[in-house]
């Protein structure tokens, strides 16, 4: 009878968790929505970067890559490499999901690195990384548990329950538990350590002149890329669990 209750107190909690920021930050009001729209504006020039950048080197392919071209295919080498090393033979059909994953994520990260919070001011709030809102993270996080359940039913259709009662029917609410705490972990992570990386930055430009910080914000740099990357060789090993197995 106190399950209802406690969901809706849930719930409650995680939608009080959504309205965390720190600094000022712009909204735009669309009809009865308060929309963030700092995190729109520098999603939207990250999502832009990432096509130009991509349109660019590739719109005249050589079979000899230039610069550009051999750039971008080396990337594409280690997204297929981390990809195979953690799902397995069937890696193919999730490069371009992984692929996705960590590039908007690294260049996110490196925006907020290369431009700390407060650099840019807006009249009536700041840009920053969209990764330091947590909104951005959970929802970066609930495709991929989205994909790994998709990844697993495709494979093993409905059997692919049975993982919640191995090895003993016991373990099935902590099973259970389990999948929930898998999209809580990356979104939490994610948005920890690049809040406390911009912080840290801000802290220091404020209290120690311009000089003093640098060697944190490439500190910041080396960080933020780790992150990426360890955002997607997660999403990659979960799909790689679902399809796999309970291990």
């Amino acid at each position: 009878m106190n399950v209802i209750p406690c969901s809706i107190n849930t719930f409650k909690g995680l939608y009080d968790i959504s309205g965390v920021e720190v600094g000022q930050h712009l909204y735009w009001q669309i009809g009865g929505l308060q929309v963030h729209a700092q995190v729109l504006i520098t999603s939207w020039v990250v999502i832009a970067i990432l096509l130009g950048s991509v349109t660019i080197a590739v719109r005249n392919p050589q079979t000899i890559p230039a610069d550009g071209q051999n750039f971008f295919e080396y990337i594409l080498e280690f997204i297929r490499d981390l990809s195979k090393t953690q799902i397995g033979e069937e890696y193919g059909p999730w490069v371009p999901f992984i692929g996705t994953m960590f590039l908007f994520i690294f260049v996110s990260n490196w925006s907020g690195a290369l431009l700390p919070r407060k650099i840019i001011q807006l009249p009536h709030g700041e840009l920053a990384a969209p990764t330091n809102d947590i909104n951005t993270t959970v929802a970066l996080a609930l495709p991929t548990s989205v994909a790994y359940f998709y990844a697993g039913l495709t494979k093993k259709g409905l059997s692919y329950f049975g993982k919640y009662i191995q090895p003993t029917p016991i373990l099935l609410p902590i099973n259970i538990l389990e999948d929930f705490t898998k999209p809580l972990s990356l979104s939490f992570r994610l948005f920890g350590n690049i809040l406390a990386d911009e912080l840290v930055v801000v802290v220091l430009v404020s209290l120690v002149p311009s000089v003093v910080p640098i060697p944190v914000m490439f500190l910041g740099l080396f960080t933020s890329g780790i992150q990426a990357l360890i955002f997607a060789t997660l999403a990659a090993a979960y799909i790689g669990e679902s399809t796999e197995g309970h291990h």
